[in-house]
């Protein structure tokens, strides 16, 4: 398993090796051993999420209130998509700034996002499956968006963005900033040191 830390502290893009034989093949898209060498603390798996989406729906940007928050390790079994990591801590170094790996059902690489970091996706093809590991289990209360045609993320051109009407009505980053609506750095961070220990 080959692991790169994006340029967002908290995320990760994992590459997985691949073993085909005439049957098939054989790849392990999540490694504890990996995983906890990069990050520094278990993934604590409280729900898993399957989405089908055709080519050009995006999902996101969502975040959740921190603490907790919502990690995901999100992978693509089926199809292609550009997986977005926006930095929406509020005192980040980064704060605001995003990352994007394409994930395929071809590499069989996944992205892991810490709490607190915004998840945003576009399916590059019909029939695209995401599949989604959660630390925290749906939270309709903790929920939060921030538009996605609103950031400058890099949704490739040839593509028409399809949002749901939730992520359309979601603010900008500024106006949630202003709002109070967006995780505090250093909160996400006492975090993240309490799941080490």
């Amino acid at each position: 398993m080959q692991v790169r830390e994006l340029k967002i502290s908290g995320a990760f893009e994992f590459i997985p090796s691949v073993f085909p034989d005439d049957r098939g093949l054989f790849v392990a898209p999540f490694q504890e051993t990996a995983f906890l060498e990069a990050v520094g603390h278990p993934l604590r798996v409280a729900q898993t999420n399957h989405s089908e989406s055709r080519r050009g729906v995006v999902r996101g940007v969502h975040f959740a209130d921190t603490p907790p928050g919502q990690a995901k390790y999100v992978h693509c079994p089926r199809g292609r998509l550009l997986d977005v990591v926006v930095d929406l801590r509020v005192g980040s170094p980064t704060f605001g700034e995003w990352d994007a790996v394409e994930l395929s059902s071809d590499r069989f690489n996944s992205m892991y996002l810490a709490e607190g970091l915004g998840h945003a996706l576009m399916a590059l093809e019909d029939g695209t499956i995401t599949a989604y590991m959660c630390s925290e289990g749906f939270n309709p209360k903790a929920e939060r968006a921030v538009h996605p045609l609103s950031l400058g993320l890099p949704w490739p051109a040839d593509v028409t963005p399809l949002l749901s009407p939730k992520d359309t009505a979601a603010p900008t980053l500024e106006e949630a900033r202003d709002a109070g609506l967006l995780p505090s750095y250093d909160d996400c961070v006492a975090w993240y040191e309490k799941l080490r220990h």
